[in-house]
């Protein structure tokens, strides 16, 4: 029964969030997963050498590739639309996990009202609920290693549970590996070393037997970072992290977070020494992974943001933890005043930060339904061309093709087949522009190509197809 409960409040607090977002959209990161998924699924090695493929993720491919059969049709190939819209259920459950794994922290290091405080300002800060909706794989991940980190507070040395959760996580993102490092170390239990290594042995296992190559994720994502120009390198951390830290929380938080961090730290040490060392040990990884060469990118720090917004909630409410007649309990309820006159005096501000985030996935939702419509029906059985890589993994899952199979305008103008375009600069700008992009332009239709078909946000232009 309590199980049930259970999965029937993850799954409401899903359908909530949902309707705050009004939309959800694969990014392209998972998409490319969900086609590699599909390949592994079908007997076939995926191929990892198409231009400025993402970094694969071993426990997210896995994933992919135990879904394929449930999106299977009855001709052997793939529903595309189904498995994104699979995948975008499971990313609303696992921004609901999200919320409640932050709220059973919050209790267990402070008190069930911090708890729920935290868990609703982290699910409101418009990245997090952001990346939630596109279906990034960061959020399984932090789902995991704040597991690990209830698990541990909760039980202290725990063990190989805590290891198991540091391990899938580590399939997933490579920050993991050093606090299943950290936690082996703290530990001193050897026996516990085959758990600690799940994620590096597992990940450089996975990338050897794909590419032949252990340390593929980590060159390719070097070469792809080098290639885009990101910023990357330990001299860029300081002037970065505050800002994307700021970007992700806004200022109330921030405020509640340093102040509630003081108190914590001076008042309840023990009960917040997981926290704090899961914090460090957050931005060490952050820090070790800017060093070899990896980009700085704000999604990466979600969870040093999630453990300043536990501290955020406990600078508003932390007092609760301390006994009814302790005299620190004033100071606190001053300065936790303090933060909830902030906290509500910036509300509006953020509900119009949500505003427009629905805003913008309910555009980017319209720009993919309308592609969806002109390439419905094996409407384009050609070769086909876009403008950038932006679409590629996309119609690779609804057309059921390779996405090497796709090429793109930058690399070398089409001779032949189909070629589609954005309908105006406004679409491209909205849907296939991505800001961070070094090459931002939108090649115009090859010579030769006719149009055959338009609607609101595409084009598609044929030459020698049918």
């Amino acid at each position: 029964m309590a199980r049930a409960r259970f999965a029937a409040g993850i799954g409401a607090l899903a359908a909530l969030l949902w309707a705050v977002a009004g939309h959800g959209l694969v990014n392209y990161d998972t998409l490319h997963t969900l086609a590699w998924g599909r390949d592994l699924a079908h007997g076939e090695l995926p191929d990892y050498d198409v231009p400025l493929a993402p970094t694969p993720h071993p426990l997210a491919t896995l994933a992919a590739l135990l879904a394929t059969p449930i999106t299977q049709l009855e001709s052997g190939g793939v529903d595309g639309e189904l498995a994104a819209n699979l995948t975008l259920a499971l990313a609303f459950v696992a921004l609901a996990l999200l919320g409640w794994v932050t709220y059973r922290l919050g209790a267990t290091w402070f008190h069930p009202a911090v708890g729920i405080l935290a868990a609703v300002l982290l699910l409101t800060r418009r990245p997090v609920l952001d990346f939630g909706a596109r279906a990034y794989v960061d959020l399984p991940y932090l789902v995991l290693v704040l597991g690990a980190a209830l698990v541990e507070s909760r039980r202290p040395k725990a063990g190989r549970d805590v290891l198991l959760l540091l391990g899938a996580a580590g399939l997933i993102r490579p920050e993991a590996w050093l606090f299943a490092a950290a936690y082996l170390v703290w530990t001193r239990d050897l026996r516990l070393l085959p758990y600690a290594a799940i994620g590096p042995v597992g990940w450089a296992l996975y990338d050897l037997l794909i590419t032949g190559n252990p340390l593929h994720s980590l060159t390719d994502t070097q070469d792809n970072a080098e290639a885009l120009e990101r910023v990357t390198g330990l001299s860029n951390v300081p002037g970065t992290v505050p800002r994307r830290l700021g970007e992700i929380l806004r200022e109330p938080v921030l405020l509640g977070a340093a102040g509630g961090g003081v108190l914590a730290l001076l008042w309840l040490r023990e009960r917040v020494k997981v926290a704090v060392a899961t914090g460090v040990l957050a931005m060490l990884a952050f820090c070790v992974l800017a060093g070899a060469g990896l980009p700085i990118l704000g999604r990466y720090l979600l969870l040093p943001a999630t453990i300043l917004t536990l501290f955020a909630a406990a600078g508003v409410l932390g007092w609760l933890a301390l006994p009814p007649d302790d005299p620190r309990r004033r100071p606190w309820q001053a300065f936790g005043a303090l933060v909830a006159v902030a906290l509500l005096a910036f509300a509006p501000a953020q509900v119009d930060r949500l505003s427009d985030l629905r805003r913008a996935l309910e555009r980017q939702s319209a720009i993919q339904g309308d592609l969806r419509a002109l390439v419905r029906d094996d409407r384009v059985p050609c070769a086909i061309t876009v403008p950038n890589r932006r679409p590629i993994p996309l119609l690779a899952l609804w057309l059921d093709r390779p996405p090497q199979a796709i090429a793109t305008a930058q690399e070398a103008a089409p001779a032949t087949g189909a070629y589609l375009a954005p309908a105006t600069s406004k679409v491209a700008s909205d849907y296939i522009l991505d800001p961070r992009d070094r090459d931002r332009t939108v090649a115009p239709p090859p010579p030769g190509f006719r149009e055959t078909d338009r609607n609101a946000s595409w084009r598609l232009l044929t030459r020698s197809c049918g």
